[in-house]
């Protein structure tokens, strides 16, 4: 949709609740499986196979996005992106997101109607059928925007990060390192001291221009959860904290050891570990079996003293973890 003209382009604080929403709903598209859609107390929501399958995720300016940076379509996308990884992991088809956002009063309208256009056009290139169905509005002082997916498991088990057996093989879908390698060309690039400041595209190299649309924009191979559940994963989680941490989350909780063959993570490994939010799909298969979009980066074996080998050594990088990484990240 077209974005607002600057002449009409009121803050949020000279609107009504109600008007905002008319402006965002009139954004979004109607789910698949939706009976009643935003406008009542609650949404209906069909569930074909009886089992729903929900995740939630909060997106909070400073830690988690940057204004400088992120453009509200860009942020939509982003906050559509992140949710549908995870009910994907689990070897759901998304079928709803929920959304609730709370805005300061200076924020324009036409922020969050372009906020609107990146949740629509990301549930459409990434989860067809999928659309927002409902959600929240506030105020605050620190943009924030919260978001819960739900999903259909179509009949199937769901797959969790537990079911990982000696003699698997490891596999991934999707890209690892991209969207870590963006944040360092951000924060490295498009700072004045701690201010953050507005890519200027004109002075990125190709590489640089594809990382930073791989961290403010990224697109998960979401179609491919429900392919890895019907091929038989036998565990299988969403790369979003780096490959490293994630494996040995796995591990963990399958209680089995997973090594990962170097050579198999791309031009820079060590990136593709500790990197994350490229929010790619981590599963284990039985032997012989690999479908379409997945790539053998491993296999599991006995749990030994180390959840996670890297060449038979122990890995030296740990992952993203915004308890312990905030204050770098938030420059």
């Amino acid at each position: 949709m077209p974005s607002r003209p600057l002449d009409d382009d009121p803050q949020l604080g000279d609107l009504s609740e109600g008007e905002i929403l008319r402006a965002i709903l009139a954004r979004t598209a109607r789910a698949t499986h939706t009976l009643i859609g935003p406008g009542d107390d609650a949404a209906v929501i069909a569930t074909p196979s009886g089992s729903v399958v929900a995740t939630t995720d909060t997106l909070v300016h400073g830690p988690d996005f940057r204004l400088a940076w992120s453009s509200g379509y860009d942020l939509g996308w982003k906050a559509a992106a992140v949710n549908l990884a995870d009910i994907a992991a689990m070897g759901a088809r998304p079928t709803g997101l929920l959304v609730a956002l709370a805005v300061p009063r200076d924020l324009r309208l036409s922020f969050v109607e372009r906020l609107a256009d990146g949740f629509r056009e990301a549930c459409t290139a990434l989860a067809p059928g999928c659309a927002v169905v409902g959600g929240d509005l506030t105020v605050s002082d620190v943009l924030t925007v919260a978001v819960t997916a739900l999903g259909d498991l179509e009949g199937r088990e769901p797959v969790t990060r537990g079911g990982a057996r000696v003699g698997d093989v490891v596999a991934v879908a999707g890209e690892l390192g991209h969207a870590s390698h963006g944040l360092s060309v951000l924060f490295g690039r498009f700072r004045d001291g701690d201010t953050p400041v507005p890519v200027d595209r004109s002075r990125l190299g190709v590489g640089e221009a594809a990382a930073i649309d791989a961290q403010l924009r990224p697109s998960p191979p979401i179609g491919l959860g429900p392919v890895a559940a019907t091929a038989g994963a036998t565990a299988m989680m969403d790369v979003s904290d780096g490959l490293a941490l994630d494996a040995r989350r796995m591990a963990g909780a399958s209680e089995v050891t997973i090594a990962l063959d170097g050579a198999a993570l791309g031009e820079d490994p060590r990136r593709a570990l500790a990197g994350g939010e490229d929010h790619a799909l981590l599963a284990t298969f039985a032997p012989g079996i690999l479908p379409p979009g997945f790539r053998i980066i491993g296999s599991v074996i006995a749990r030994g003293a180390d959840d996670l080998l890297v060449d038979g050594h122990p890995a030296d990088v740990a992952g993203w973890d915004p308890y312990r990484d905030w204050d770098s990240s938030a420059g």
